[in-house]
């Protein structure tokens, strides 16, 4: 179950969304990208994903400057959400924005390996997981 401040958090950031956070949900709303149904701002146990493919148990973060401050934190969360069977992929916003092609060649790259193998390996720094630009 929610807790209902996470939810809260959730209903707000879907109505303020950062420039980058709009272009994308412009790019994979409407099962635009390869038929995966995107959500935004989905609400993970205490935490709030930018973006969710829950069928493909895939998190996608737009990450703006203050990510740069909340490394640790951001790895805790990523931690968790790994633990929960989630694959993370993280961009930063002006890589969404200068490079979608990139951005949705990883994400389709991603979405199409099983689960079972995403928890067997590290993080692929090439693939957007872990990386900060």
């Amino acid at each position: 179950m929610q807790p209902e401040r996470t939810i809260k958090r959730a209903r707000r950031l879907r109505r303020t969304p950062a420039r980058a956070e709009e272009f994308f949900w412009s790019l994979v709303r409407d099962r635009a990208l390869d038929g995966l149904r995107f959500r935004r701002q989905v609400p993970i146990g205490f935490y709030v994903a930018d973006f969710a493919c829950l069928s493909a148990r895939l998190v996608i973060e737009a990450d703006g400057g203050v990510h740069a401050l909340r490394t640790f934190d951001d790895a805790k969360r990523d931690g968790w959400l790994t633990s929960q069977g989630f694959r993370v992929l993280r961009f930063s916003n002006s890589e969404i924005l200068a490079r979608p092609n990139h951005v949705l060649a990883a994400i389709r790259h991603a979405a199409k390996e099983p689960p079972s193998e995403r928890l067997r390996r590290p993080p692929s720094p090439e693939m957007g997981e872990g990386r900060r630009i």
